[in-house]
């Protein structure tokens, strides 16, 4: 025993140790040769990783993790969340970062109209800067890398004729920065995505009525100006109608190839199932297995009207107009009301059938999944829409207007609807892209929609849901700690982003935040002086991350672990006035 070391007992020596600050916890051992003793004690560390953080008993170790003691001192050490840099380059509000896949370089979106490239050094720097305003662009607010990182994707708000505004799609060249192509995209909160290396989706909105439209998705070549005279530098992907005065938005690409080889399981049964052919014991408690079983599926993105009583489409808007004209339809219905109902029988009849199950897919189909933010009560984003993209609609080959329709096949359907019963301002992917992690500001539970230019009113926590792509259903309960404060008609996109082991997003507190995705937990809060907008963690290295804010900043943050390696790195300064005094002394 060290000398002036008190022999403990154990278990009093354990609670001491519950109430010592996590860094004093990991770092006593070198103090105190008790401590050592029981440092590596697995019963130990798993009691104090749970009252620590609170974490419910009912929660494996992760699936990754050698020991209980290397839990804590990886929760500890390589969070990012030591500040290293402050990025003061844009001169208004960040609005959105994005990396590129080598994790060399990243983008960073603002309202000075810019969009900058920065290189991912031992100190970042700016490489180039490139100004959208001689195009007509109010702002850029959306970025991202295509898979080889040779081209930029940048998404912003043009300002067109009478000071309209609508949204635009920029294609930028990263060997020299040049600007090679422009697609219009309508409406801006889009934003667009890349479905491979050269060939990107943007969208397009029709007015059919008051709160009636028609969304239009294109597939778009990325060199439009270089190809056009040769081959079709665009084609029409879906053509989908919209009620009630929502549109589709925020779309993204979710590649399904490694939905049965994912980075990290969510579903704890299914991690010990896919570790140990050991026979499995239910570590779950009723809690759990309740939130495990399987929900009712969502209903069709197209459904039956109550009053149809089974009479074909056509017939019932023909009934519908018959009643009208005779002085049937009682009540009387307002304006909004009955185009509404009009566009729902219309679309019974003119909508395209989905796609077969999306759960029957082969796992090593090329087939990507469009995800996108819809709605079906009222224009706020309140439901997830997904549709297959099969390998044939990949490429701008073929008929501009894409696959030939039967007359009755007007609009295009949804595969798959998630409701999230709220306000949607942010989703983001796994890396593997089996996992949608979703932020949302919900609604009152009972509240019933009667008009759907008055959404309800939404809460002031923002909830980050977690789906499962490959069985459709939502994982783990919802995460919180963040908040916004915006009302509906103000609401703005919070980017968030999802690394190997981590999900962290902005907030309007001014924090960013970061979870654990195994435990659930909320792990570290990261300030600015503003609303924070998007986050972003490098894809190489998820101990990382950066944060883009309102107070015109990109922060960079680093775990502890990275911390003390870039120090031990640096070539330390030689204290030369004081080696001299010294030599002046003696």
């Amino acid at each position: 025993m060290d000398a002036g070391c008190p022999r403990l007992p154990d278990t009093v020596l354990f609670e001491i140790f519950l109430y010592l600050d996590h860094a004093d916890v990991l770092s006593v051992g070198l103090v105190c040769q008790q401590w050592r003793a029981v440092a590596r004690d697995e019963f130990l560390w798993k009691e104090l990783f749970y009252r620590y953080y609170r974490v419910s008993r009912d929660v494996p170790r992760h699936p990754g993790a050698v020991s209980w003691y290397d839990e804590f001192q990886r929760l500890y050490d390589t969070i990012p969340c030591v500040e290293v840099q402050a990025l003061k380059e844009h001169n208004d509000q960040v609005l959105h970062l994005s990396f590129s896949h080598s994790g060399c370089l990243f983008a960073s979106c603002s309202k000075d109209c810019t969009v900058k490239i920065w290189s991912n050094e031992l100190d970042i720097s700016l490489q180039h800067s490139s100004n959208m305003r001689p195009y007509n662009w109010s702002y850029t607010q959306f970025s991202q890398f295509n898979s080889d990182d040779s081209l930029l994707l940048v998404s912003g708000v043009f300002v067109g004729p009478h000071n309209s505004s609508s949204g635009e799609i920029a294609v930028i060249s990263m060997e020299n920065f040049t600007l090679l192509s422009r697609v219009r995209n309508k409406p801006y909160d889009v934003f667009g995505c890349w479905l491979n290396e050269t060939n990107l989706i943007s969208g397009n909105l029709h007015r059919i009525g008051r709160i009636t439209s028609c969304s239009v998705l294109w597939l778009n070549n990325a060199f439009q100006g270089i190809e056009s005279e040769n081959v079709n530098v665009v084609k029409r992907l879906f053509k989908i109608q919209n009620l009630n005065a929502s549109t589709i938005r925020t779309v993204m690409v979710a590649d399904c190839s490694r939905y049965d080889s994912p980075d990290l399981l969510l579903d704890y049964e299914e991690q010990l199932a896919a570790s140990s052919t050991c026979p499995v014991f239910d570590l779950g408690s009723d809690s759990e297995e309740e939130g495990a079983k399987p929900k009712p599926p969502p209903e069709p993105a197209v459904q039956e009207l109550p009053d149809a009583r089974g009479v074909p489409a056509e017939h019932g808007l023909q009934q519908l107009f018959d009643g009208i004209m005779e002085g049937h339809v009682r009540p009387a219905m307002t304006e909004t009301e009955l185009e509404s109902k009009v566009a729902k029988l219309f679309v019974q009849n003119r909508t395209k059938p989905p796609e077969p199950n999306l759960l029957s897919m082969d796992s090593n189909s090329k087939t990507k999944y469009l995800i996108f933010t819809t709605g079906c009560l009222t224009y706020s984003p309140h439901q997830i829409g997904i549709k297959r993209i099969l390998p044939h609609q990949m490429t701008t080959a073929g008929p501009v207007l894409g696959e030939e329709r039967r007359s009755d096949e007007f609009f295009d359907s949804l595969d798959h609807v998630i409701d999230i019963h709220g306000h949607i301002i942010g989703m983001g992917l796994s890396p593997d892209h089996r996992y949608l992690y979703v932020n949302s500001r919900a609604w009152p539970r009972d509240c019933v929609i009667s008009d759907p230019m008055q959404p309800p009113p939404i809460a002031e926590e923002i909830d980050l849901h977690v789906f499962d792509l490959k069985t459709m259903k939502e994982v783990k309960r919802a995460l919180r700690a963040h908040r916004a404060y915006t009302p509906n008609e103000e609401c703005f996109f919070i980017f968030l982003d999802v690394s190997r082991d981590f999900v962290a997003s902005g907030a309007e507190d001014r924090h960013g935040y970061i979870w654990d995705r195994h435990y659930n937990i909320c792990l570290a809060k990261l300030q600015h002086d503003n609303v924070v907008n998007s986050v972003a963690f490098s894809p190489v290295e998820q101990e990382l991350l950066l944060t883009a804010s309102d107070d015109t900043t990109i922060k960079v943050w680093r775990s502890p672990r990275a911390v003390r390696i870039r120090q031990a790195r640096r070539p330390r300064p030689r204290k030369l006035l004081f080696s001299w005094l010294l030599n002046q002394k003696s």
